[in-house]
């Protein structure tokens, strides 16, 4: 190449760089050389993946930039844009390790989310890094127990993104779909087309981490490809069921990145949410229920937005095939069935619970509200916020006040402690239904 067409594609680059921003040109354009000139087509070349990209993406930008210096009329070509056979191969099998080849599912929007107060900050913040992509909240961290919207968030980011983000790239996976898609990448040595599959794109959208714990070589893969788009400015969203430092399985680095942009949680909905959510199911589904059978499906189903979709849905079908009137009295006898009932509202207060759980130990509830570390208070302490969470609406800010002032970081961790019992302790199993029956009755 002559000295004056180096100094020319020198003056291209610069063109570029200032065209698509430093991250993009980075990324896509930076690995991207200068062959030659013939006539007027200006020969570049660059590896496969990156020519292929950069041939469908920025051949527009790449020929202004040449024509700005070179003249008008100048085309540009890109001799690696074809991917050969066994890269095309590679590229493939890592997109289908990775599930529906990272895109996102488009019946999730925003619009279709339905906002309350347990989920208010974390859809402000995704809908903020979806319209500001990186200049927002880098990484975003989204956390809270399955069923209440975290996948739907990631989704709604993607969607927007692809429909108003001018072109930026979106990739979605879970973290189950990474470790396959990297094990996959190693078994059939192809880990450059991995590479290549999530590291290239502008905005990762990662679901479930939880599941890289213990999961050492996709861990460390994970934290190089956190590293490797955090450092080409692309945007990364994350969701797991627990806070970054919460996850003890995944080393403190990774923990550590996670942890770096901004944390938000999802809590579960309050009635008036959940009464919100099953109106526009209905209405999305093309449902006509009245707003009392919502109301007591709003009030016997109180985990989470997956459940309470689900109790409709099997609502509607009960009423279809068997041609009775979808109303209350249908809700409760379908609900019925499945154990679920409303709560007497009137007497699920913390401290009516507190006081419950008290006798149940044989405590009064000053000792349950004291500052004790004995085990046997500890543990009807944490049985008596486990209650106080999955039997009313409040928030675990507002329960950690009722039991003397203490944070929602202790209630949760007593909610967890809770929940851990009882999948191996049936004596715990046995406290908990005999106290959630005398509480609603």
């Amino acid at each position: 190449m002559s000295g004056n067409l180096e100094e020319s594609w020198q003056e291209i680059r610069l063109a570029l760089r200032d065209s698509v921003g430093e991250s993009t040109y980075g990324l896509w354009l930076a690995p991207l050389r200068c062959v030659g000139l013939d006539g007027d087509t200006l020969v570049l070349d660059g590896p496969p993946e990156v020519s292929a990209w950069a041939a469908a993406r920025y051949a527009t930008a790449l020929e202004r930039a040449a024509a700005a210096v070179l003249g008008d009329g100048v085309v540009v070509s890109i001799a690696g844009a074809g991917l050969d056979g066994g890269q095309q191969a590679a590229t493939k099998a890592a997109a289908a390790a990775a599930g529906t080849d990272g895109e996102p599912n488009p019946k999730y929007s925003f619009e279709q989310f339905v906002i309350g107060p347990s989920n208010r900050l974390a859809h402000a913040a995704a809908l903020a890094v979806a319209e500001l992509p990186t200049q927002a909240y880098n990484p975003l961290f989204i956390y809270g127990p399955p069923g209440l919207g975290k996948t739907h968030l990631l989704h709604a980011i993607g969607n927007y993104v692809r429909s108003f983000g001018g072109g930026l790239t979106v990739r979605y996976a879970t973290a189950e779909a990474f470790t396959n898609a990297f094990l996959t990448a190693l078994s059939s040595r192809s880990t450059d087309a991995f590479k290549t599959h999530f590291r290239r794109v502008d905005v990762l959208l990662l679901d479930d981490v939880q599941f890289l714990e213990r999961k050492a070589r996709s861990e460390e893969e994970m934290f190089h490809t956190f590293n490797a788009l955090y450092e080409a400015g692309s945007q990364l969203v994350v969701t797991s069921d627990r806070l970054p430092g919460d996850l003890a399985g995944i080393e403190e680095r990774l923990r550590a990145r996670f942890a770096s942009g901004l944390v938000t949680d999802i809590a579960r909905p309050d009635r008036a949410t959940r009464l919100a959510i099953l109106r526009k199911r209905a209405a999305f589904d093309q449902i006509e229920v009245g707003d009392d059978a919502l109301g007591v499906l709003a009030d016997c189903v109180t985990t989470n937005v997956r459940a309470l979709e689900g109790a409709l849905i099997r609502v509607v079908a009960v009423s279809s095939l068997e041609r009775r009137r979808l109303d209350g009295e249908l809700v409760m006898d379908v609900l019925a069935q499945h154990g679920l009932s409303p709560p007497r509202a009137s007497e699920l207060s913390v401290a009516s619970i507190q006081t419950a759980v008290a006798s149940h130990f044989a405590l009064t509830c000053d000792v349950l509200l004291s500052r004790s570390r004995s085990g046997r208070i500890v543990w009807a302490r944490q049985v008596a916020m486990y209650l106080s969470r999955e039997l009313t609406d409040h928030s675990l800010p507002h329960i950690g006040r009722e039991f003397a002032g203490r944070d929602h970081t202790t209630v949760l961790h007593a909610c967890r402690r809770v929940a851990d019992e009882l999948a191996v302790n049936p004596q715990a199993l046995a406290d908990i239904a005999t106290l959630t029956t005398a509480l609603r009755n």
